[in-house]
């Protein structure tokens, strides 16, 4: 841990936030000197004020602590470098178009890889009235269902929550070519062109 590069990380997002040393003082409930000191390299935050700082400043603790905000590369809008997020406690989807930390209940999840189908696990698309229309023989029920269908083009996404023990049946708008993403509970994310 270097206290300069964790003093000048402090300082960055603190302005970055349009907090003054006080303002920030003041939501710590430490000294305002005791901020200063931190942003000059003189200290660092004792671990009981970590948390907090971190949520005010709006950083995890390991870049905090780092005291450098990781580089990500700028992929120019391309959704195809999207990537998906499940948490094993909730169910909880998130998506992100291109590298990101996201974390959920405590943990931090990675990105989901897509496995090639076999014909068991593959849906069944029709085109009814210029939209894809969706369906399954997969199980839905409350162990064992598909959490969500997603629509992947160049430059948009569609995504559509299911719930255990309804049956599969959605409708896409027709939106070019794409792919067709599927993730069941228990064997993980799929997808095919479409």
């Amino acid at each position: 841990m270097d206290k300069t590069n964790i003093g000048q990380l402090i300082r960055s997002l603190r302005k970055e936030r349009g907090l003054s040393q006080l303002q920030l003082a003041q939501i710590l409930f430490v000294s305002e000197k005791t901020i200063s000191k931190w942003e000059c390299g003189a200290g660092l935050p004792d671990i009981g004020s970590i948390a907090a700082l971190c949520e005010a400043l709006g950083v995890s603790p390991d870049t905090l602590l780092d005291g450098v905000m990781p580089e990500n590369s700028i992929c120019g809008g391309n959704m195809k470098k999207t990537n998906f997020h499940v948490c094993p406690q909730c169910g909880n989807v998130c998506t992100s178009a291109g590298e990101a930390q996201i974390s959920c209940c405590g943990r931090i999840l990675s990105p989901l890889r897509p496995q090639k189908t076999s014909e068991s696990q593959s849906l069944l698309v029709e085109i009814v009235e210029e939209e894809w229309y969706i369906t399954s023989n997969h199980p839905m029920t409350k162990a064992h269902y598909i959490s969500f269908v997603a629509y992947l083009t160049s430059d948009r996404l569609t995504l559509i929550k299911q719930y255990p023990e309804w049956n599969l049946q959605c409708r896409i708008p027709r939106q070019g070519h794409g792919v067709l993403f599927w993730y069941c509970c228990k064997d993980g994310l799929f997808s095919m062109r479409v």
